[in-house]
């Protein structure tokens, strides 16, 4: 089993930036890749950042450019989010998989307001 905290999420002006970040402990060994997605209310949850054990990204053509992800070690993962837009409100959610399931965080709220 892995248990995931994430962080950092909050009010910010368009334009600005934030830092969310995700700790996992239990059997993070087993992690085979970490990533973020975001669902607002009636649409489905969506791919933000991923990287892998190995290192390799992918991310929303969205957010490309705007957005990085990086991990720390084996069990925390970030996501820098600059240049935020109205259109990047949701609540994002922390995701890491292993081979033989995923594992959610429990999501935390970014809201791009002015």
């Amino acid at each position: 089993q892995v248990q995931l905290v994430e962080s950092g999420g909050g009010l910010v002006q368009p334009g600005g930036s934030l830092r969310l970040s995700c700790a996992g402990s239990g059997a993070v060994f087993s992690i085979k890749a970490m990533g973020w997605y975001r669902q607002v209310p009636g649409k489905e949850r969506e791919l933000v950042a991923e990287i892998t054990r190995g290192g390799r990204t992918r991310f929303a053509d969205s957010v490309n450019g705007r957005f990085t992800i990086s991990r720390d070690n084996e069990n925390t993962v970030h996501l820098q989010m600059n240049s935020l837009k109205p259109e990047d409100t949701a609540v994002y959610y922390c995701l890491f998989t292993s081979s033989y399931r995923d594992y959610w965080g429990e999501g935390t709220q970014v809201t791009v307001s002015s």
